[in-house]
């Protein structure tokens, strides 16, 4: 089964861990049910696409009323596809929600232990990372596009949990929609990158399809490197949806030839 339902049409839930703890909300948007225009449209909430800023600041306070988490707590960040990851309290509260200016800089991944904070980024064919331990009540999610995964982001929101007393085995992920391997082609310097990270790996990612020119499969490769990193392959699990085949839920940076909205990924712990 599936790890994400369709609970409106705006977004998705990863329906086990929300039926889990009744306080945690964890999701990514669809591109449906807001206010944007062509090529937009129409549930853009990225600032940073050449959208109209009060139609994304539209488009993200109606998610916070169908979601029921107030934009004042959540936490946004401009993304540059690195690998630094942001420790999030409850002073940062508000950052990046509905200001870009305010955002965190240069930044690809958030973690937190506290309550009444939601964790965002955005997403239109790169990797979302979803990490969850319960036992600690410990969330974080990371954006891994091929540069952020090669650059070993999800291997690095691990040391996160490990730096705050969180083993690897006490982690569960969930890796959520983004561009499947067929629709996915990279050319031998991205190959090459993957290749130097995925040494003992028997079953490879990826595909030749001609010269120079090979299928990827981001979301086996961050299991992978997950794996590499202590991370229980029960643990993790993998959506089948594809922001560039399922047209009807998603934008698509490759698919819309880069003219295109901005879906969110989203984890946070209501307040009690």
């Amino acid at each position: 089964m599936d790890p994400f339902i369709i609970k409106e049409q705006e977004y998705f839930l990863i329906d086990d861990w929300c039926r889990r703890d009744l306080g945690l909300l964890a999701g990514f948007t669809t591109k449906n049910g807001g206010y944007s225009g062509s090529p937009f449209s129409s549930l853009n909430l990225g600032f940073h696409v050449s959208d109209k800023e009060e139609v994304v600041c539209q488009n993200r306070r109606k998610m916070s009323k169908l979601v029921e988490f107030p934009n004042d707590t959540w936490v946004g960040a401009e993304q540059t596809h690195g690998v630094h990851i942001e420790t999030i309290t409850r002073e940062d509260r508000g950052r990046g929600s509905l200001q870009y200016e305010t955002s965190f800089k240069s930044t690809d991944g958030f973690f937190t232990m506290e309550k009444g904070i939601m964790l965002t980024l955005l997403f239109a064919d790169c990797v979302p990372l979803f990490f969850y331990a319960p036992t600690k009540g410990a969330i974080g999610i990371a954006h891994g596009g091929w540069k952020g995964t090669v650059g070993g982001i999800a291997g690095r929101m691990i040391d996160v949990f490990k730096g705050n007393g969180i083993q690897p085995s006490d982690i569960f992920i969930v890796i959520g929609p983004s561009i499947c391997k067929k629709c996915y082609i990279v050319d031998n310097h991205v190959i090459n990158l993957v290749q130097n990270i995925l040494e003992d790996v028997e079953e490879k990612p990826y595909n030749l399809i001609k010269d120079h020119q090979y299928h990827l499969d981001l979301k086996q490769l961050n299991k992978d490197i997950l794996i590499q990193n202590g991370v229980h392959n029960e643990n993790i699990k993998i959506t089948d949806y594809c922001t560039s085949c399922n047209a009807e839920h998603f934008f698509s940076h490759r698919r819309d030839q880069g003219q295109t909205g901005r879906m969110m990924g989203f984890i946070g712990f209501k307040e009690a």
